[in-house]
């Protein structure tokens, strides 16, 4: 099924009711200033992260699929300013339900400089990310959640904009290293 198909039927579900939203609520979900949930995230390179091991600031930007119009662009942006990101100490993971083949053939489609995490669905539970289901597939809101070097929740961008969203990530990591 094409992008284009696939936007139409969701958008459809959406009004006709049968595209579900599961996971966290906004009263139990992660809040800045709170330690983040220390998880294994298993990246496209087959390799385990896991987030106490960090050794500075850590991006996870959540996203629907790898290859799609919203998150090619949200891709794409982290890409193009990675530089600043990296220059601050942070490391930028991209998050998906996707697996590592996809993951792979998306970062090099699009000269992804980040890792990318497959969920299974408890990363973004952790995060208090919700998830949308529609045609049996589960897919993640777009939400981005920043980690300070001390492991503390420093913003949490919920609904994000797939460009504008670096930006704020970027504030927050400036923000952060001032308060040092």
């Amino acid at each position: 099924m094409g992008t284009g198909v696939r936007i139409a039927a969701a958008a459809l579900a959406l009004l006709a009711g049968t595209w579900t939203m599961t996971g966290s609520t906004q009263a139990d979900a992660l809040k800045v200033g709170d330690p983040a949930p220390d998880v294994a995230l298993a990246l496209d390179d087959g390799t385990t992260f896991r987030l106490k091991d960090a050794k500075g600031p850590v991006v996870l930007y959540f996203y629907p699929k790898d290859d799609t119009p919203g998150c090619t662009r949200e891709a794409c942006a982290y890409r193009d300013r990675n530089a600043e990101v990296v220059a601050t100490g942070a490391t930028v993971i991209g998050v998906s339900f996707d697996d590592a083949a996809s993951h792979k053939k998306f970062k090099e489609k699009h000269s992804l400089p980040f890792r990318l995490a497959t969920d299974d669905g408890s990363i973004a539970k952790a995060f208090g990310v919700a998830m949308q289901e529609y045609g049996g597939a589960n897919y993640h809101t777009r939400d981005t959640v920043v980690i300070g070097a001390d492991g503390k929740v420093l913003a949490i961008i919920r609904k994000a904009d797939p460009v504008k969203s670096v930006d704020q990530v970027l504030e927050a990591l400036a923000k952060a290293k001032k308060k040092r």
